[in-house]
């Protein structure tokens, strides 16, 4: 699911002190409860500078120190809402569900009207789903979903992961592809870009109707959007479809808009692959994706980064160093089928 971060609230209270006072000695008179009434009156420690700390880690994706430092933010002030958020992410990044879980919940029993804060709690809720083909993890997805639309209805991101959910999701676990029309007819009533997006989606699950995907893509190509996002999802259509010129053309209007943005390495060197064409600069592209990048849920994976250059090098006849590559892209992520098919044809060719 794609991954957008909005401007997050915090909300602090002083429920903290409940468990305290229970525990608090009798002391004598007034002095007791003037020194309860001071303790009460302490606000809970602010974590928003630890939080920040842990930010800046999870974008470096240091996730077991963000980890650690969510930890200690959480000893300190365990009402903040934020933190246990951050904390579920990164737990997310690393596929550690049971935690994630834990500490998404949280973060909604805390700051049960943040929007942002239900929707990444179904992300989490649909990680640990896959992971245990759970009908009761799957149909929690759908609820929090809901509940981030509700919330706010302008969280066009929450809206396309719950029209992804309506689309992919089987009757039995709420899936409804009527319902998940009306999705898309509100997302572009709200932005039309988005709206050409989410069409393009529900025309590609809902139909396999590619021609009408590809010109719902192509009027996103038209509109010139000024955010990049929008850009990678008509890069990886024309991928998927095998149309390396279309990808070219949509890599060189994505580089106007954010030059620097370090997935265009990625793009370039699957665009090369996929033509055969300039496969040393295609390797030179790929391998700076891996070294400059952290290996994140949004951006595309250091796993799918391995199995391209695998590609590659069985483009050139290197068959050793494209079995290497596949290794590596099973290492970081067992359930990817094409790294697997390859090296299994590979090492068959190799008896």
């Amino acid at each position: 699911m794609r991954v957008r971060v909005a401007a997050l609230a915090r909300m602090r209270t002083g429920v903290w002190m409940t468990a305290s006072l229970i525990a608090v000695p009798v002391m004598g008179g007034s002095s007791a409860a003037a020194t309860l009434a001071r303790a009460a009156a302490q606000p809970a420690p602010d974590a928003t500078a630890q939080i920040q700390t842990a930010q800046r880690q999870f974008n470096s994706g240091n996730y077991s120190g963000a980890i650690g430092t969510l930890q200690a933010a959480i000893s300190q002030n365990s009402n903040s809402a934020e933190a246990y958020y951050w904390l579920g992410r990164s737990y997310y990044e690393i596929r550690d569900y049971d935690n994630a879980v834990t500490a998404g919940e949280k973060s909604v029993a805390l700051d049960a009207k943040n929007s942002v804060y239900h929707q990444w709690l179904g992300r989490i809720y649909g990680g640990k789903a896959d992971r245990d083909r759970s009908f009761s993890d799957a149909r929690k997805v759908k609820k929090e979903f809901e509940m981030a639309v509700q919330l706010n209805p302008s969280n066009l991101a929450a809206r396309r992961d719950l029209e992804e959910y309506l689309i992919q999701a089987p009757w039995v676990v709420g899936g409804n592809k009527d319902e998940a029309a009306k999705q898309v007819d509100a997302i572009a009533a709200v932005d039309p870009v988005e709206g050409h997006l989410a069409r393009a989606l529900y025309d590609i699950e809902n139909s396999k109707k590619m021609d009408l995907a590809e010109k719902e893509y192509r009027d996103v190509l038209a509109a010139k959007p000024t955010k990049i996002d929008p850009y990678f999802e008509v890069i990886a259509f024309f991928q998927k479809q095998n149309k390396p010129a279309e990808m070219q053309s949509a890599i060189q209007a994505a580089a106007q808009v954010s030059p620097t943005d370090p997935r265009l390495a990625y793009v370039r060197g699957v665009a090369l692959v996929l033509a055969n064409n300039n496969l040393a600069e295609a390797e030179k592209n790929l391998k700076a994706y891996l070294a400059s990048t952290p290996d994140r849920s949004d951006w595309p994976a250091h796993a799918s980064a391995r199995e391209w250059l695998g590609r590659l090098y069985e483009a050139q006849g290197k068959r050793s160093e494209a079995g290497e590559q596949y290794r590596a892209a099973l290492q970081l992520d067992p359930g990817n089928k094409e790294a697997k098919s390859r090296l299994e044809n590979l090492e068959k060719g190799a008896h």
